[in-house]
């Protein structure tokens, strides 16, 4: 399946917003994705994957978390949305041009590999019940969706074997015939290096890696610092900034649309690697409407 991006309205929005708030900067400005993540909370209080990608605002959607793995069990929890609805989602929104990610890992403590027999394990789950393979034995729990590629938000366990899930998962690129067909991104602390996926990005394998500049308070003093520093090491990559969609998703790393321009974007979005903005999560950015532009004082801003 080839990957298309539509335009990516929260760029443009904060860019436009910003600059008629003061003078524009001479170097001409970059615009990117806009990557949610979906599936962290219930139907009712998120919204379904469909109506997400019905809203226009997004070029990306992950789908997290597969929470469980590496020691004989898989566990998918997307917060009680019913699988049997999923799948047609995930194609309808494919249809409108969005990309949908897996999301492997998360915040819980169920997953790591302890070995290499553990990736190898993974992988072949990986491509049997989520991406073009499929074999007798393995449940497809979004039936037959596929979805565009794995992102690595592996915020638990330990470091090891990473690499090898990576390598595994790509190599299956030459069974689309010659398009891209499983994508690899990763969301990463903020803290530059981030140890638990520094091999993993060492393969030079993943197109995106989305760094969180909340939860993490190695970076509160010097996001712009800290995103320069992963631009630099990966310069095949493109780097997103990863931001939470509501101060009561964690109030000390929340930004403004403004703060987040002034501090952060007017500075990295020229640089060539600058791939966009991910909102963390669905659930809050409904709530409040951040990528939307609903955010307080931002209509002050224009």
């Amino acid at each position: 399946m080839a990957f298309r991006r539509p335009v990516a309205p929260l760029l443009v929005l904060l860019l436009s917003s910003c600059l008629a708030a003061g003078p524009a900067p001479a170097t001409a400005q970059s615009t990117g994705d806009t990557v949610v993540f979906w599936g962290r909370n219930s139907d009712q209080q998120e919204g379904s994957l469909a109506e997400a990608c019905d809203t226009g605002l997004y070029t990306t959607v992950f789908v997290s978390f597969l929470s469980a793995f590496g020691h004989g069990t898989y566990k998918l929890d997307l917060s009680g949305h019913a699988l049997s609805a999923v799948g047609p989602d995930i194609k309808h929104c494919q249809s409108r041009g969005i990309l949908v990610l897996l999301a492997i890992g998360g915040q819980g403590g169920e997953y790591s590999l302890p070995s290499s027999q553990a990736a190898v394990d993974l992988e072949d789950y990986l491509w049997n019940a989520f991406l073009g393979g499929g074999r007798q034995g393995v449940a497809r729990p979004f039936g037959d969706a596929v979805v565009d590629g794995v992102d690595f938000f592996i915020d638990q366990g330990a470091t090891e074997h990473y690499d090898e899930l990576a390598r595994r998962l790509y190599a299956h690129n030459k069974d689309y015939k010659g398009r891209l067909g499983v994508m690899l991104t990763a969301t990463a602390r903020c803290g530059y290096p981030d140890q638990r996926l520094q091999a993993a990005l060492a393969t030079g394998l993943f197109s995106r890696i989305h760094v969180k500049v909340f939860g993490d308070g190695r970076c509160a003093a010097g996001r712009r610092e800290e995103l320069e520093k992963w631009m630099a090491a990966y310069p095949q990559s493109r780097v997103l900034v990863g931001v939470v969609a509501s101060p009561e998703a964690d109030r000390e790393a929340y930004l403004s649309h403004k703060d987040l321009y002034y501090d952060v974007l007017q500075f990295i979005n020229k640089l060539p690697n600058f791939g966009g903005i991910m909102v963390w999560n669905r659930y809050w950015d409904r709530k409040t409407g951040w990528t939307a532009g609903n955010e307080p004082g931002l209509q002050q801003m224009k």
